[in-house]
């Protein structure tokens, strides 16, 4: 009998036990699986839209210059030129813009501590320009890279253009699954989103400055 009355005691410690360590192991697998992929959003926008950016306006270029240029110093020059230029407009637009965003949130931190409001949680958050304008150049110049890489060994021109789409499209796709696996979207949309957008810009070039050269305008 004394065996026995102790079981229901030890039953009942474990049974507690479990029920105060089960719900915060719970709490914490569910607090890692359900990732809030829109903190993200801010500067996955900003990584993404510049690296596609450059990659695609820097072989945009340069296959536009191919079409009425064959000599391979032209198209590399070009693209060196457009990932410069670039890079550089990406870094002042990034930063003019994050500024009129910082502006606005100071002035708003201003005036809710006029009215008695704590804010020292939104004066850590206050964006950066410098680092959102160093990041933006970066991202730019990482995806202008790609097609200038792709044609500066290649002297025959046929096969130095098809290098060029052939890695600015492999790197589209590569753009589009990161962004897909960063954001939490469907990587096949995003890719084919990505794919189809690049292709179109490169052709719309080429066939614009073939249709100039023709005309001679």
């Amino acid at each position: 009998m004394a065996a026995n009355s102790q079981l229901p005691k030890l039953s009942l410690q474990n049974t507690d036990h479990e029920a105060q360590i089960t719900p915060l192991e719970m709490d914490q697998t569910n607090e890692k699986k359900d990732l809030d992929y829109s903190k993200r959003s801010q500067w996955l926008r900003a990584a993404v839209l510049g690296a596609n950016d450059g990659l695609m306006s820097t072989a945009s270029l340069m296959v536009g210059v191919g079409a009425v240029r064959q000599d391979i110093k032209a198209m590399i020059l070009s693209g060196f030129a457009g990932l410069v230029a670039g890079a550089c407009s990406m870094a002042i637009g990034e930063f003019v813009s994050v500024c009129s965003q910082l502006d606005i949130e100071i002035a708003q931190i201003k005036r809710d501590k006029r009215s008695g409001k704590d804010q020292k949680e939104g004066e850590q958050g206050l964006p950066k320009p410098f680092q959102a304008a160093a990041a933006s150049a970066l991202a730019f110049s990482v995806g202008a890279m790609v097609p200038l890489l792709g044609a500066s060994f290649i002297r025959e021109y046929r096969l130095r253009l098809g290098m060029v789409v052939a890695t600015v499209s492999l790197a589209l796709v590569v753009f589009g699954w990161l962004s897909a696996l960063l954001g939490g979207s469907p990587a096949f949309r995003s890719v084919l989103r990505v794919l189809l957008g690049g292709w179109l810009a490169m052709a719309i070039t080429f066939g614009l400055t073939k249709l100039i050269r023709s005309t001679r305008l």
